[in-house]
């Protein structure tokens, strides 16, 4: 109708029909929709996949993402959430400067076994374990070698602090330790790598210390077998020596030495960590004024990076699956778009009948949505079946969290209704005459 016809219809006193209720408009909407959509399956199909790459790759991420925390947060909390370690500089504040100049903690006096005796004496400490950090030896039996086994020199009980048990054998004791014993406590990999089936207690393995260029004879006195984790996997085979021993007979340095501090029970740890802060200046001698030549950190400020890390991660995974999004939406509003222009007739007998300009736009967001919504789906299933094909095939236990998938039905609920608004706009627009008139 004519805008002149309109005002002299309104002068006569005839209202045009005000088209049905919202519920009524709701359901004609997506019974209209689901049958255009089933008129043209095979360009739904496609046009749903593009959207559902979208939102796989949010939920399989979002999954992974989860559980890789879970697991780093887990082996944090199984060394104590209180522990702390006193090393010889501050590792998460490092910056790389390629000037060729040292960095500013090399010449920062290295971490000494006194230290650690002296902080085990204080009240507020349970323990005070001496650590050299890792370094690579290799380790022969008869015509076995195992090359580049990650070894650690350490004190006696640093099992306490690693979830596991012994298959066989036992801890060495702080008076092998004392003594300088020549004995190791192997992984379970690499105790069946080089022995097999047969037992290791009291077999003599060859340690080299490459670097060193040293060869020791070192007698198991252990198998350890650490409990399932996400680092279990990549690191299979190591072991652990007296740091006693590795300093005097596989010539490995104090150089990155470092003290793991387990406060007393009932002790928290910011009282634990001002007595050791307060006993470390004063066997350095550190005046008043004097900047403390030592770190102290802890397992929470390790996590806290962990989490700012994985939250960059997640935050350029998220805008690559946005795009992926956004494919799918170009794909969403192409095929409304030849939807609006294949059913002009269908618009202008719907309009010459009654239907409101609402109901026609909401008749093509409705099958908008309905297309969206199907790729979420489609989208939420295939993540789902990857977040099980990586908990199966590692450690790692992805799971779909709840965010992801409301981040992914959020986005793909947002894409559907933003790419078929204009289609949606323009079928409303339609003069019913024009339509009618449209071959």
């Amino acid at each position: 109708m004519s805008d002149d016809g309109q005002t002299r219809a309104r002068a006569s006193g005839y209202r045009p029909p005000r088209g049905a209720s919202g519920l009524s408009a709701l359901t004609e909407g997506f019974l209209i929709a689901w049958e255009a959509i089933r008129a043209n399956l095979l360009r739904s199909v496609l046009t749903v996949m593009g959207v559902a790459v979208g939102v796989s790759v949010v939920v399989a991420f979002g999954a992974l993402m989860t559980g890789l925390r879970s697991s780093v947060l887990d082996a944090f909390e199984a060394a104590g959430p209180d522990n702390f370690v006193v090393t010889r500089f501050d590792f998460t504040a490092i910056t790389i400067n390629d000037d060729g100049a040292r960095p500013p903690w090399w010449g920062k006096p290295v971490i000494e076994p006194e230290e650690a005796r002296r902080i085990e004496s204080l009240p507020s400490v349970s323990d005070a374990l001496y650590d050299l950090t890792q370094f690579q030896v290799d380790i022969a039996y008869e015509s076995e070698e195992m090359q580049n086994v990650i070894a650690q020199g350490s004190s006696a009980g640093w099992s306490a602090y690693q979830i596991g048990d012994f298959l066989v054998g036992r801890d060495f004791t702080p008076a092998e330790v004392e003594q300088n014993r020549a004995v190791v406590v192997l992984s379970s990999g690499l105790a069946e790598q080089l022995f097999g089936r047969q037992d290791p207690v009291g077999r003599r393995v060859r340690v080299s210390n490459v670097f060193r260029g040293t060869q020791e004879p070192f007698t198991v006195i252990g198998v350890y077998q650490p409990e399932e984790n996400i680092f279990s996997a990549a690191f299979q085979n190591w072991a652990i020596f007296p740091w006693t021993a590795s300093i005097r007979r596989l010539r490995q340095s104090k150089f990155q030495a470092q003290i793991l501090v387990v406060p007393e029970v009932g002790v928290s740890a910011d009282r634990a960590k001002d007595d050791v802060i307060a006993a470390m200046r004063g066997m350095r001698g550190l005046g008043p004024r004097d900047e403390n030549d030592f770190a102290i950190t802890s397992s929470q400020q390790i996590a806290d990076i962990f989490n700012q890390l994985t939250g960059v991660f997640f935050l350029v995974i998220l805008l690559l699956a946005s795009a992926g999004l956004l494919v799918g939406g170009v794909g969403v509003i192409g095929i409304m778009l030849i939807s609006v222009t294949e059913r002009t007739r269908e618009i202008g007998v719907r309009k010459a009948i009654g239907a409101t300009r609402r109901e026609i736009l909401w008749q093509f967001l409705v099958e908008a949505s309905l297309l969206t919504s199907a790729g979420a789906a489609a989208g939420l299933l295939i993540g789902w079946g990857m977040a099980e094909i990586v908990a199966a095939v590692s450690p790692v236990p992805a799971e779909i969290p709840t965010w992801a998938v409301i981040a992914a039905l959020g986005m793909a609920a947002g894409t559907g209704m933003l790419f078929g608004l204009l289609p949606a706009y323009r079928a409303a627009r339609l003069e019913p005459v024009v339509a009618l008139r449209y071959e």
